[in-house]
């Protein structure tokens, strides 16, 4: 029996944990795993009690949640032989989307029975562990902006980028290179994207070519534009062809160190955090477990599409099943049926 540890994080996303629970119960291979169900009860906690589980040598400790219960799972998991699951249920699920990892709790319970774990790539910004993207400039300072609303969801970020958009002023950048590809370079930039894998979260692909497998992360540098540009960059950014703009400079590296003029803002993940002058960012090679498909990235307009049917029609059951479940007159009806 391989042993599987359950972090539920109640707080993140929208998705109602309850209906998965009960999901993971019916689906989940009991002749093939042991499990358990821990809720976090704090910041931090999912990173305790991924780092006790993987003390007393779980196989695979599962994160129910959005990107910063990820982080917080992922991060006391490298250089461990336990291996990270995901359950998406988040505002973005950046790393989830980007390793094809299923939306719906059906189907993500489904991979954890079937799929093997694979090696992935990690980074570290100021030491702090990212896996999907980190950053400095515009999308730190719409992290911190967002962490501080007090409320989730695609309309909230999307509220705070138009309403911080205008009066945001680019910055001037250093950039180092600490690999075999040494080079220096200035930019005046809005933004500059460290990323491991392709995505912010919600399919803002931010770094379209990049790959949780080859030891290097894909630095992507958005230099100013215009608000009358400012569409066309986003439906390049959705549609996964942010490099065709002519403000985007992009290369890859497996250490680059970033100057400023002043303290500020960074995130990991899109969570924020404050920061000197100077950021350190690298990529440390198959550092983590993870239970993923083989394919990773962008995704094509078919597929998308396929899984976007799949996870309406299983959110659409999940929620019939959380309907009857809190409805006892309808409960009742319907067992009396079964028997």
């Amino acid at each position: 029996m391989k042993k599987i540890v359950f972090i539920v994080n109640p707080i993140s996303g929208t998705a109602n944990k309850r209906s998965v629970l009960r999901q993971i119960d019916r689906l989940l291979d009991q002749k093939k795993f042991e499990y358990s169900i821990i809720q976090t009860e704090y910041a931090g906690h999912a990173t305790e009690i991924a780092r006790a589980a993987a003390n007393e040598g779980a196989d695979i400790v599962c994160a129910i949640g959005g990107d910063g219960t990820v982080n917080e799972t992922a991060r006391a998991l490298v250089h461990t032989e336990t291996a990270l699951a995901i359950i998406p249920c988040g505002s973005g699920n950046g790393l989830a989307r980007h390793l094809h990892i299923p939306l719906d709790a059906i189907r993500a319970i489904k991979l954890i029975n079937e799929a093997e774990p694979l090696s992935i790539d990690y980074g570290l910004i100021n030491l702090h562990p990212f896996f999907c993207t980190c950053g400095v400039g515009f999308d730190a300072f719409i992290s911190q902006k967002f962490a501080e609303a007090g409320k989730r969801g695609p309309s909230t970020y999307v509220e705070n980028v138009l309403r911080s958009a205008l009066r945001y002023s680019p910055e001037t950048y250093e950039l180092d290179v600490e690999d075999e590809n040494a080079q220096h370079a200035t930019y005046k930039a809005l933004l500059i994207a460290c990323a491991n894998a392709s995505q912010y979260g919600n399919n803002a692909y931010i770094a379209p070519q990049a790959s949780v497998r080859d030891g290097v992360m894909d630095v992507t540098i958005v230099e100013p534009f215009t608000v009358l540009e400012a569409p066309q960059l986003a439906i390049l950014l959705f549609n996964g062809l942010i490099e065709d703009s002519p403000h985007i400079r992009t290369f890859r590296c497996k250490h680059l160190v970033i100057k400023r003029s002043k303290p500020g803002v960074i995130h990991y993940d899109g969570d924020p955090a404050e920061s000197g002058e100077t950021v350190d960012v690298s990529i440390v090679s198959k550092g983590l477990l993870c239970i993923c498909p083989n394919d990773e990235g962008v995704m094509d307009v078919g597929e998308s599409a396929r899984n976007s049917i799949v996870e309406y029609f299983n959110n659409m059951y999940l929620r019939s099943e959380d309907f009857i479940e809190n409805n006892p007159i309808r409960k009742k009806t319907l067992l009396r049926k079964r028997n």
